[in-house]
């Protein structure tokens, strides 16, 4: 009996000592988020579904209350992984860090008018008032610039007036009929679709005149190539969760159920809209194509200048993660 016993005892001694070194073994990633960001719906999909673990890897949560305070952590390796536009990377690896880009969302913007707006076209907001969400520089305004020029030899912003705004505030001085037009962050316009306000010219039909490609996706997961190369096929495993989550999210409208409370929706018109232009923002799988992204750089490195891209004129090589 004794011997039964001392032998079962050993086996779960080693059981767990296993168990503890496997354990130890999985690489954990610190995912440096802003508290109410939008991407935390796929992060906390990731994580109550297991598809960090499935995928061979940890992820943990770490809110911030603003998004300068989440790449502050990336710098000073308080964490492994910050959520930013690929331009910003480009940016910061122009000026000699170490940042990879990988793929998350390609969702934009575009703006919007009032349901009984007399506007058919950019061209009638002509001596009219635009809200503007992310100021001067913000990506969206540069680009609907460029199609007005493009398209209608118009100055949009000698001939119109910006009130350049918080995203809260443009979402309800629109609302309120105090703008003639606004341009704000995609899960903003959701919400401002949901109320009534109609598109009149979306980004990704802008970009498509233009000549560039919409299905560049924009937004995406950004680590150190330094973390990548001290934990081998990380940046794969963080992709392929990713992946997972996004699936889950487009063809499941019970996975919705799980984060609805995180989404900030005052009625089931915003959910659905949220969750609608959520799916529309997923990109097709894959890498980025980096000849259209090329080209979209230096389309704002034409229009926000050294503000805006500082010294990448150019993509800077080895900017996106090698993923499949």
């Amino acid at each position: 009996m004794t011997g039964k016993l001392g032998a079962a005892l050993l086996a779960a001694a080693t059981l767990c000592a296993s168990l503890q070194s496997a354990f130890a073994d999985t690489p954990q990633i610190r995912a440096a988020t802003l508290k109410i960001g939008t991407v935390n719906w796929e992060l906390n999909t990731i994580t109550s579904n297991g598809f960090d673990t499935d995928n061979g890897f940890e992820l943990v949560m770490q809110p911030y209350a603003d998004n300068g305070a989440t790449r502050v952590a990336l710098e000073g390796g308080e964490a492994d992984l910050a959520v930013a536009d690929w331009i910003w990377v480009a940016r910061q690896r122009a000026a000699g860090k170490d940042y990879v880009f990988i793929p998350y969302s390609k969702a934009v913007g575009g703006m919007l008018v009032s349901e009984d707006s007399d506007a058919q076209t950019l061209q009638d907001m002509e001596g009219k008032k635009i809200g503007i969400a992310g100021g001067p520089l913000d990506k969206s305004w540069l680009i609907l610039q460029a199609y007005a020029t493009q398209e209608y030899g118009m100055d949009l912003v000698g001939t119109t007036e910006q009130v350049f705004g918080a995203p809260p505030l443009v979402f309800k001085t629109a609302l309120q009929g105090e703008v003639d037009g606004a341009i704000n962050f995609w899960h903003f316009l959701a919400k401002m679709k949901s109320a009534g306000m109609r598109e009149l010219i979306s980004v990704a039909d802008a970009s498509v005149a233009l000549g560039l490609d919409p299905n560049v996706p924009l937004l995406g997961y950004v680590m150190k190539e330094s973390f990548i190369a001290e934990n081998p096929g990380i940046a794969q495993a963080l992709y392929n969760a990713s992946r997972d989550a996004k699936e889950l999210l487009m063809n499941d409208d019970a996975a919705w159920d799980a984060i609805r409370d995180q989404m900030n929706a005052s009625n089931d018109a915003q959910f659905e809209s949220l969750r609608t232009d959520f799916r529309a923002g997923i990109p097709d799988p894959g890498p980025v194509d980096e000849q259209s992204a090329d080209e979209l750089l230096q389309l704002m490195a034409e229009l926000g200048g050294e503000k805006l891209v500082g010294g990448a004129t150019t993509l800077p090589e080895g900017l996106f993660a090698e993923i499949e």
